[in-house]
């Protein structure tokens, strides 16, 4: 009985991990754009909260003498699963501060 209960549970945890998998936001188109076979630039952006109803900001260098900004408009829940946020703006302006990566 025991080895019944321990198969279900790692049936039980392989499924649930499986939804969390790169393959399931890759198929939904949310998952990061490949960037020439390599992984891109990912340092933190630095973000400024505001008040709930107000979109976030997030802002960081993107390159030699660039830097981008980026909001976001607002959240929807489409089911109880998943949370859908919806870009508003983003925007690339000279910021001679930003260093090249």
């Amino acid at each position: 009985m025991r080895r019944v209960r321990a198969v279900g549970l790692a049936a039980v945890l392989v499924l649930a991990l499986g939804a969390c998998s790169q393959e399931y936001y890759d198929e939904r188109g949310k998952a990061d754009a490949p960037v020439a076979e390599q992984r891109g630039e990912d340092s933190p952006a630095e973000v400024f909260n505001f008040p709930d109803g107000f979109g976030n900001l997030a802002t960081k260098c993107v390159g030699k003498g660039k830097r981008g900004y980026a909001t976001t408009k607002s959240v929807q829940a489409d089911d109880d699963d998943e949370v859908v946020v919806i870009p508003a703006n983003a925007v690339i302006v000279d910021d001679p501060t930003c260093a090249a990566p």
